[in-house]
């Protein structure tokens, strides 16, 4: 399904559909760009809609946005070089339904900043996430592809691996589903210390 970032606010509801998420930079958008090769049934992200996920929230109560805002404001995790290394598809088992690009191995301030948010969000009554964390950011979401050829595509960039990056900051994102796709709207940043 489609996605696009949008500037702007969600129409007012009585829930957000909430996630947390690192924006892939530009350099590092264009790098995976260059991965999109035709593929019938396959919806590739636009480079300028890449991004890692760090948490989804899901439906959240309007009202309580000011509040977690401000518990954000107060994430206290160090910038850090991202690597970007490695591709695979979800679900392991059974037909492919999304491609992705990894982090690579060396990503422990990744863990570091999810664990800091997961605590931040426990202490405002949110429920733990009980998925594992795979990070990744999503290349493209398969329909009905051809199993063979998303195995080719994966054995010619299997070595896939992008410069690293300064993750300078993390984002919120209200993200409304329609019929064409979901729509992702920025809804604050927050800087990471240097």
């Amino acid at each position: 399904m489609p996605s696009s970032v949008s500037s702007n606010a969600p129409e007012p509801t009585a829930a957000l559909r909430l996630f947390l998420a690192i924006e892939a930079p530009a350099s590092i958008a264009a790098a995976l760009g260059n991965l999109t090769e035709p593929l019938p049934g396959c919806a590739w992200t636009p480079p300028e809609r890449l991004h890692l996920t760090l948490r989804f929230l899901g439906d959240t109560p309007r009202e309580l946005l000011p509040s977690l805002v401000e518990q954000l404001r107060v994430v206290c995790a160090s910038r850090f070089l991202l690597p970007i290394a490695g591709i695979g598809v979800f679900p392991r088992l059974g037909p492919p339904r999304v491609l992705w690009c990894g982090v690579g191995p060396a990503h422990p301030q990744l863990h570091l900043l999810r664990q800091l948010l997961d605590h931040t969000l426990l202490s405002l009554g949110s429920a733990a996430d009980r998925q594992s964390f795979v990070p990744h950011l999503t290349l493209a979401r398969l329909g009905a592809t051809d199993p063979a050829a998303v195995a080719a595509w994966l054995r010619r960039h299997r070595d896939f691996a992008a410069e690293p990056f300064l993750v300078e900051r993390f984002a919120l994102y209200a993200s409304e589903l329609r019929p064409s796709g979901a729509v992702h709207t920025r809804l604050e940043q927050f800087a990471l210390v240097a």
